[in-house]
């Protein structure tokens, strides 16, 4: 009575090799689960490092703004513009439709960290500005 029984043995070899498929098909399941959280880890990190190299360049962005201000159609507007070190506020109010398009095609084309526009329609032909911009 004090002997093992092989048929023991075997079920429980059994046993133990089917907990270890179990636990061996957690683990995989667990593999894909972080792979796939890594790929969208390492997606979200371009997106964010691309989005720096923009948005990062002050001097690039000031540059910039101050090349669109400076451009004939808009001198007749009668901008106001007011330069902080961490903003640059355009307003006007009253600007003509063509440089209001003119200037909102440069600047809605460009990657500039707008924080604040509001745009009124005064008449047909004008319109109040006011916008700000962050760097």
């Amino acid at each position: 009575m004090n002997q093992i029984n092989p048929l023991q043995i075997g079920a429980l070899l059994v046993v133990v090799i089917a907990f270890l498929f179990f636990k061996l098909h957690e683990v995989k399941s667990e593999l894909v689960e972080a792979t796939a959280s890594y790929k969208m880890s390492e997606k979200l990190a371009v997106e964010v490092s691309s989005l720096k190299s923009v948005y990062a360049n002050k001097k690039k962005t000031k540059n910039a703004i101050n090349r669109i201000l400076a451009q004939g159609s808009l001198r007749e507007a009668a901008l106001d513009v007011k330069r902080n070190k961490k903003s640059i506020k355009v307003s006007s109010k009253s600007i003509e439709t063509k440089a209001l398009n003119s200037l909102m095609g440069k600047i809605l084309n460009g990657s500039y960290n707008i924080t604040n526009l509001k745009i009124k329609k005064l008449s047909e032909t004008k319109a109040s500005l006011e916008m700000e911009i962050q760097w």
